[in-house]
């Protein structure tokens, strides 16, 4: 499929709006980082949690990294969704097509013989371009917005899966913190193929 639906992606800040970064089991001392970072060494702790928090070796906490693109892009739930998706829109990219096919050879047409045209004809052929043209704008934005609109709604039951899925490997490995979004990730982290695998599994 050669128009929209080949060039349809997510970009990051959607994927970021559909799949929250997953904090859970969190740990006293995972508690104790983010609450001291940047703070004087020597503040009175709130309260004896704190206190204990604050000294627990950061080391301890378990950390793992989710790639939401990824998920949303190679899992089986998430490809399958994508296929049916493109299979539903097919119709109407195969129109789009066909109409700026059309206005290419009108306008073609138009550039070859407006030299020898009357300016009654040529005004007229130009209105009917443009007319054309913004045509093709309007149903090219409206295939657009209609096709993120069902992509949104067919993978925001892939995300519940994926929530569901990351929960599940958080409880039973132990992770204090998982998150989306890292300036740089180290691979020994990365869970996000465990993650696809347990959709492609369907747990």
């Amino acid at each position: 499929m050669n128009f929209s639906l080949a060039h349809t992606k997510f970009n990051k800040r959607t994927i970021n709006q559909l799949l929250v970064a997953t904090v859970l089991g969190v740990s006293a001392s995972s508690v104790a980082f983010a609450q001291t970072a940047g703070k004087a060494a020597d503040k009175k702790p709130a309260n004896a949690a704190s206190a204990a928090a604050e000294s627990a070796p950061v080391s301890n906490i378990k950390i793992g990294f989710v790639n939401t693109e990824k998920i949303l892009r190679d899992s089986a739930p998430a490809k399958d969704a994508q296929t049916k998706i493109e299979g539903e829109f097919k119709k109407r990219d195969s129109e789009l097509q066909k109409l700026a096919s059309t206005l290419r050879t009108k306008y073609e047409s138009f550039d070859k013989n407006a030299p020898v045209m009357s300016d009654a004809d040529r005004t007229k052929a130009q209105r009917e371009l443009s007319d054309l043209d913004t045509d093709l704008q309007r149903k090219r934005r409206e295939f657009q917005e209609d096709f993120n609109r069902r992509r949104n709604e067919a993978f925001s039951g892939i995300v519940e899966k994926a929530n569901a899925a990351i929960k599940n490997i958080a409880e039973k490995q132990n992770y204090d913190l998982i998150v989306q979004d890292a300036v740089t990730v180290s691979p020994r982290i990365d869970i996000t193929d465990t993650v696809i695998k347990a959709l492609d599994n369907g747990k």
